[in-house]
């Protein structure tokens, strides 16, 4: 299901970190507002335990994905793609393999588009289109 759904440009609309054998674990991600008082400030994310992908298809059903950048990583490994949906409110980040497979995509429902990325050691910040700043360590398990 997730696979074919990135092939197709679409994504499930539940928050989540969804990979292509059709597992997915809860993501819980705090976006402030444009015009909240922490616009500008880290995005808080935390990683969940799993829950049923089809169930959540079923329940909250799928979104397009507009995507704002791909860039390849910088150990050569593959890259990392990432946008939004069709509401302004939500976010999506993508890893792929270096032919392009899907390894990895979160959904954010509150984190609004990202924009653009930049490479530090085995992590990444992506910023998104309030200059809100997600700091991710990729080489961790959940997102290896």
């Amino acid at each position: 299901m997730v696979e074919e759904l990135w092939r197709a440009g679409e994504m499930p609309l539940r928050d989540g970190l969804y990979r292509p054998d059709d597992t997915a674990l809860e993501l819980h991600v705090d976006g402030p507002g444009a015009y909240h008082p922490d616009a500008g400030r880290p995005i808080p994310f935390r990683i969940g335990g799993p829950f049923d992908v089809a169930l959540a298809i079923d329940e909250d059903g799928i979104e397009g994905v507009d995507t704002n950048f791909t860039t390849p990583l910088p150990d050569g490994s593959g890259w990392m793609s990432g946008g939004g949906g069709g509401m302004g409110n939500i976010g999506h980040l993508a890893r792929l393999d270096t032919d392009g497979s899907l390894r990895w995509i979160a959904v954010m429902f509150h984190s609004n588009p990202f924009v653009g990325v930049r490479y530090e050691d085995t992590g990444a910040v992506f910023t998104n289109d309030w200059g809100n700043r997600l700091a991710l360590d990729l080489a961790s398990p959940a997102l290896g």
